[in-house]
């Protein structure tokens, strides 16, 4: 099991990243939650890292906390609840919101996810309750902000499809977003929209 991942972050693109470990560069898939604290490209970081093998694949996630590491392996556990569904989850909401949601049996938040739906999300409530601790402060070493890239509206939208949005929802959600917003800004804000609606 590959537990912690401490290099230097080659590339950035939302969900994915790519971490150089002693010229070893590792694909890992991240919360939006981590993605946003991430280091400036060619700094250095270090992700809590969680490995799921399948017969064809072997896939890396990662997270800031080893709180949001719980909370994924916890998510996966779920029936109907596989990796990528768990990494929708925590990139709608913090750990934190998840434990709050799942604690005050907010079904209408939990299903505002896209793949979960209301008996998914009354699923969360039961088997979740009483195991997601809060108060965890998620932090990434060497925290710096997501520089724009040119083609920024793309990449919001690629990260957005990603997380499981048609392109309908994407549009409509990066539709009014600033000209000059950051590729995690505008993640973010997009984001804040579909919960929105």
């Amino acid at each position: 099991m590959i537990g912690r991942l401490t290099g230097t972050l080659l590339e950035k693109l939302p969900p994915q990243i790519t971490v150089d470990v002693n010229g070893v560069g590792y694909d890992v898939d991240v919360t939006m939650t981590t993605f946003y604290q991430l280091p400036a490209l060619g700094q250095k970081t270090t992700l809590f890292t969680h490995l799921v093998v399948r017969e064809d694949a072997h896939l890396l996630y990662g997270f800031g906390s080893r709180d949001e590491r719980e909370t994924f392996r916890q998510l996966i556990k779920i029936t109907g609840v596989g990796a990528k569904i768990a990494l929708a989850i925590l990139s709608g909401m913090t750990a934190d919101e998840l434990a709050i949601a799942v604690a005050s049996e907010d079904i209408k938040r939990l299903s505002s996810v896209p793949g979960i739906g209301k008996k998914t999300a009354e699923r969360l409530v039961l088997e979740l309750r009483g195991k997601l601790a809060t108060g965890g402060n998620l932090t990434v070493p060497g925290g710096l902000p997501f520089a724009a890239t040119p083609d920024e509206k793309s990449d919001i939208m690629g990260a957005l499809l990603a997380l499981g949005y048609n392109e309908k929802e994407a549009a409509a959600a990066t539709k009014g977003l600033p000209a000059d917003v950051t590729v995690s800004d505008g993640v973010r804000l997009a984001l804040k929209n579909l919960m929105k609606g």
